[in-house]
């Protein structure tokens, strides 16, 4: 597949329909924000096409249309595919692993306790002048501003609220792909500081703000994350709709046939 640039896609509706929760927002994401890239199996008349944003990837079309090695750049990503593309996937990673997830969606007349933060902990919507603060977060929470390219995109985006003592970010709530009808949502909390219900606190600032944007928040999370799916639950969002995405491994290297040199 090779990369398109947003002025060379096709009419996007029957690719990705709009105004949907959980992994289909991350399409209008890339388009509205810029952050991602477009791939197809041609410029013109694509079909295959490919949205991927931070390490997700969406893909859809004709994977008849895909060479052996079309897909090798989409290793070691979260790839959401209908079920035609899986045998392709298969053959070109080393290992694709589903995995069962879960969307959930926020309702508005659930009743939510907001906690009260602890002392000297502040809760508040992110600024531009927490980028540092954002960028001083353990390598392993750093996938949390991926989707917005980095630190200072996330803190200037107005859709993240983060959890602060003395300086330091303990909890990051954020819309991580942000769609017309839906903003779906990504946590992250500190592990020393877990607990503490600062996630649900961030969560809560940020979906009265997802709400007076004239927006619905979405949650999508792993079947096996017990801890996510508690929170989401305690968060006022309820389940809608459970899907597979495949993990996809290393793209072995395939060896090439000679070409002749001349002398």
């Amino acid at each position: 597949m090779i990369e398109i640039a947003p002025h060379q896609l096709p009419a996007l509706g029957r690719w990705f329909p709009t105004g949907s929760p959980g992994p289909g927002a991350m399409a209008e994401h890339v388009l509205s924000t810029g952050n991602g890239r477009w791939w197809a199996d041609r410029p013109d008349k694509p079909r295959v096409l490919a949205a991927a944003c931070a390490d997700h990837v969406l893909l859809r079309g004709d994977p008849g249309a895909l060479d052996p090695d079309g897909l090798a750049r989409f290793a070691d990503r979260y790839v959401e595919a209908p079920a035609r593309f899986w045998p392709a996937l298969g053959s070109t990673f080393e290992r694709v692993a589903p995995w069962e997830r879960m969307t959930y969606v926020h309702q508005a007349q659930a009743r939510v306790s907001v906690p009260r933060s602890p002392r000297g902990v502040t809760v508040r919507r992110l600024t531009p002048e927490d980028a540092q603060a954002l960028a001083r977060l353990e390598s392993e929470h750093a996938w949390i501003h991926a989707s917005w390219g980095g630190p200072g995109g996330l803190a200037a985006s107005g859709h993240g609220w983060a959890a602060f003592a003395k300086g330091r970010i303990l909890s990051v709530a954020c819309t991580y792909f942000l769609g017309s009808a839906y903003e779906d949502i990504a946590v992250v909390t500190v592990p020393d500081r877990r607990r503490e219900r600062l996630a649900l606190a961030c969560v809560g600032g940020l979906t009265a703000d997802i709400r007076a944007r004239g927006r619905g928040a979405s949650w999508c999370c792993s079947r096996e994350n017990r801890p996510s799916r508690l929170l989401a639950w305690t968060a006022g969002f309820r389940l809608t709709r459970e899907y597979v995405h495949l993990a996809t491994g290393r793209a072995p290297a395939r060896e090439l046939p000679a070409t002749p040199v001349s002398a």
